[in-house]
């Protein structure tokens, strides 16, 4: 069968499994609807947890980003590994206790004020939106090559299967459909991965197989060739950097509190019954994280050696029908400079003849080493996997944030279960359609787009639900002051020099030399300033909420958390 068969018949099978969980698993409440009842086991809810980590930009556009930029590129593997570790460890336990299952609930509670939990609202919205954009791009991108439809159709089809299993099933229905999303999208990563190791260097192993000999009995390093491939076309050599050190440390740091900042995986932690059950899921969610993002390296340098290889100086009417088929897309493009016929791949731009989008290389990987067809489409299903798994906790984040933080506890508190329930499914439904528009019209590639989500959660977030776990004189002033002065310093760096707003600048005008993806670390450095300053000169918190924030810390009697 063609790989367009192939893709058919494994997404309409996946999907028909993802709309079947969902019909079987509906919300019947608003306790449902956003924890799945609070029932749910550690093994599921770990590998929920894992495909609502995993997005599009780990699938996809991660592997895709390390291939084009080497060694430069583990930026994004050590930041989102590491932030998964410390929100694992220093956040969730404690906020799973403090028993509140979003972050602008645990914000305007432990703030006392309603100002706070806006604000906060405001900032989950912000983040979220950020994020679900490069979700929605990435489903377009699978949908344009595999399914042969334009992107804008693509991310159309994509809104309609997440709308119907976010909106009907709600958290209890997202939850297991993550779950055979995991699934789908780990086998899918990893078939390939070892398909192509064994290829080129005969390990089975792709962890092992990118730091062994080829296969060819030549005796070479796999790292070597690829480093002297790229030194042959002008490129840096893949396994040395060419960011500064505090670019490097900013965006690593940026995008690990980012992450213990982000709404759509805290909220996971509170849909087992106890505080132990949300530390079993966080490490067994840890586990099946490694599994792909130890592999992520291997992907992106086979990725790369094979890419060199097939296109370095090769006839344009020889090219394999990968090639024309992701021409198609306009994602991979051609122009013959010099008229001779042949692609010269280099790294002067003036001399360069082909461009390829990042959000590729994973995707064309495996037809770039001529593996059989099911096998390509089996990576079709696992990036719309990923993306739409991450797109729905994101969407269940917003609809959240508008009818239970925003419309219950401020505008209508005595509004009942039912109608709240409605509200929540509106509001996700009108969150899939902005987030649809953000996919057709993107600021970026995938992996860009959702680390400036990442720095708009560390220049808001974090400040405020550290300092709320662990300083109790933190007062609602310091914290609103904080996130408000963050979020907007974020903001306008990544307007100037994102979307040359306000100026713009290049690179040689970065402010310390950081880019915007790592500016994220410096705006949460001034919210913590500004927060303690703040604080130091308005009123403590009143007793209560002092008491409450040294309950939250003792581990003694950690059992369910107060539930609404």
């Amino acid at each position: 069968m063609s790989v367009q068969i192939w893709t058919y018949v494994l997404v309409a099978v996946s999907f028909a499994i993802y709309i079947g969980i969902a019909i079987w698993s509906r919300a019947g409440s608003t306790k449902e609807f956003y924890v799945a009842g609070g029932g749910v086991s550690p093994l599921a809810n770990g590998m929920a947890t894992a495909a609502d980590w995993m997005s599009a930009a780990s699938f996809i556009s991660m592997a895709g980003i390390i291939s084009f930029m080497g060694y430069d590129g583990a930026v994004y593997l050590m930041g989102w590994t590491g932030g998964y570790v410390l929100l694992a460890l220093l956040l969730a336990p404690y906020l799973r206790k403090f028993g509140k299952f979003t972050v602008p609930d645990f914000i305007g509670d432990r703030y006392y004020s309603a100002t706070a939990r806006t604000v906060a609202v405001l900032c989950a919205l912000l983040v979220s939106f950020t994020y679900v954009a490069g979700q929605m791009r990435g489903v377009g991108v699978v949908f344009s090559r595999f399914l042969e439809v334009d992107i804008n159709t693509g991310v159309v089809i994509g809104m309609v299967i997440v709308l119907f299993y976010a909106v009907l099933g709600g958290m209890k229905g997202i939850t297991y459909t993550q779950v055979a999303q995991y699934c789908v999208l780990i086998f899918a990563f990893m078939v390939p991965a070892i398909f192509i190791s064994i290829q080129m260097t005969g390990n089975p192993v792709p962890q092992l197989g990118m730091g062994d000999t080829l296969a060819d009995g030549s005796g070479t390093y796999l790292l070597d060739k690829l480093n002297g491939l790229s030194e042959e076309l002008g490129f840096a050599k893949y396994t040395d950097g060419t960011k500064s050190m505090i670019d490097v440390f900013a965006i690593t740091l940026a995008l690990m509190v980012g992450t213990a900042g982000l709404p759509h995986v805290i909220v996971r932690f509170f849909t087992v019954p106890k505080v132990k059950d949300a530390r079993k899921s966080a490490g067994l969610a840890l586990l099946f994280i490694a599994i792909l993002y130890t592999t992520a390296p291997a992907v992106s340098a086979f990725a790369r050696t094979n890419l060199i290889e097939t296109v370095s100086d090769r006839e344009y009417t020889e090219m394999p029908e990968w090639f024309t088929n992701w021409e198609a897309t306009g994602l991979l493009t051609f122009t013959d400079k010099n008229a001779d016929g042949r692609i010269q791949y280099l790294a002067d731009e003036q001399a360069n003849e082909l461009q390829i989008d990042n959000d590729i290389m994973v995707l064309a990987n495996p037809e770039i080493a001529r593996l059989p067809n099911w096998v390509v489409a089996l990576v079709a299903a696992g990036g719309l996997a990923a993306a739409l798994s991450t797109a729905a906790g994101l969407l269940l984040v917003i609809s959240t944030s508008v009818a239970h933080d925003l419309i219950k506890k401020q505008i209508k508190p005595d509004m009942s279960d039912k109608t709240e329930l409605w509200i929540a499914r509106g509001s996700a439904a009108l969150a899939v359609i902005v987030a649809g528009y953000f996919g057709i019209n993107p600021p970026g590639f995938v992996a860009a787009v959702v680390a400036l989500a990442f720095g708009l959660a560390a220049a808001s977030f974090f400040p405020a639900i550290i300092l709320g776990i662990f300083y109790k004189r933190m007062n609602k002033e310091g914290a609103v002051s904080g996130m408000i002065v963050g979020i907007l310093f974020m903001l306008f760096y990544m307007m100037k020099f994102k979307f040359a707003m306000f100026g713009g600048g290049g690179e040689e005008d970065w402010w310390f030399g950081i880019s915007p993806e790592g500016f994220g670390m410096v705006a949460m450095i001034v919210n913590f300033i500004v927060a303690l300053v703040v604080n130091s000169f308005t009123p403590e918190p009143p007793a209560e909420v002092q008491e409450i924030v040294e309950n939250i810390r003792i581990p003694g009697g950690a059992g369910d958390a107060v539930s609404h």
